[in-house]
């Protein structure tokens, strides 16, 4: 935290940080855990969760490939835009766009 002045509420919250901190560090010397930094890059969570959003959607199955997703997607949209439903072939395109650039 950045300030000026320690207000109250920023030395409660600082406190509570620290008495939590301490009952985890116990927790984990008495339950022999060594803390690890997760090794998992952002944009793979990224990657899953849009995925997801899209699969469930369209109820897409879960073994199809972002490569499959982006085509069906694709014909979707222009389908849409035959038939002169140009916002929802825009929001497709969007979607497409999102899965083409973490692919």
């Amino acid at each position: 935290m950045y300030a000026d002045e320690l207000t109250e509420s920023m030395e409660k919250a600082i406190s509570e940080t620290n008495r939590r901190r301490k009952l985890q560090q116990e927790y984990n010397e008495a339950h022999g855990i060594t803390p690890q930094t997760i090794k998992k890059s952002v944009r793979d969570t990224i990657k899953a969760t849009i995925v997801e959003d899209i699969q469930s959607e369209y109820d897409i199955g879960e073994e199809e490939d972002i490569k499959d997703v982006i085509e069906k997607l694709t014909m979707e949209m222009l389908s849409y835009a035959q038939n002169l439903e140009f916002e929802k072939a825009a929001e497709l395109r969007d979607k497409i766009k999102e899965l083409e650039s973490i692919n």
